[in-house]
């Protein structure tokens, strides 16, 4: 049976780096791993490479060529793309390896000047990927379920905690930091900074 299925990169930008993107034309543009196949994830789930391919390519001729590759600051509890909670869009995916990388504009929405904020603040964040799928437990590894193939790709969002291992966006190069050790004292710092954007500080 389909279900949920949510799963994290680590994304990390360094506010310098977001002044020097913003300069030319003040987008936030970041690049970074999207997902990564072939590889057991903080869920303890592995996507096949093939069926990655598949899913890519055709998030890409739906979605990102029609420019509507949205996706929401945290992931909801829905297979349906929120609007009013949309803060960003994907430009465009390609693969090195068994990573899947892509580039991403922040947008000036709600959620989108939120999610500058934050990158701002030099706040450690994620990117996630959220799609509608089965799993099933893999021979080889008790502790690792397989994606099935009946996943379909929903959309990228942008979270706190993620599950695949280096996937920290960055803006403009496209190196990535492999360390997905995640202190607890940047969560605080990420409710503080939310505050201080709600309340207009």
């Amino acid at each position: 049976m389909k279900q949920l299925i949510v799963d994290y990169i680590p994304f990390e930008v360094a506010p310098e780096a977001i002044t020097e993107a913003m300069s030319s034309n003040g987008k936030l543009i970041v690049k970074g791993v999207l997902q990564r196949a072939e590889a057991k994830n903080q869920n303890g789930r592995v996507y096949p490479i093939d069926l990655l391919q598949r899913e890519a390519k055709k998030y890409t001729g739906s979605f990102i060529k029609e420019k509507r590759a949205l996706g929401e600051l945290d992931h909801p509890d829905s297979s349906v793309v929120n609007l009013n909670n949309v803060s960003h869009n994907v430009l465009e995916m390609h693969w090195d390896g068994n990573d899947l990388l892509g580039t991403i504009e922040v947008l000036t929405t709600p959620s989108g000047n939120i999610l500058r904020e934050l990158f701002k603040s030099g706040i450690r964040l994620g990117i996630s990927s959220r799609g509608l799928g089965s799993v099933e437990p893999m021979k080889e590894d008790k502790d690792a379920q397989e994606v099935q193939n009946d996943f379909e790709l929903i959309a990228f969002d942008f979270v706190s905690n993620p599950s695949t291992h280096g996937a920290f966006m960055n803006p403009v190069n496209e190196s990535v930091n492999r360390d997905a050790q995640i202190r607890s004292g940047k969560w605080n710092a990420v409710d503080n900074t939310i505050g201080q954007i709600l309340r207009g500080e």
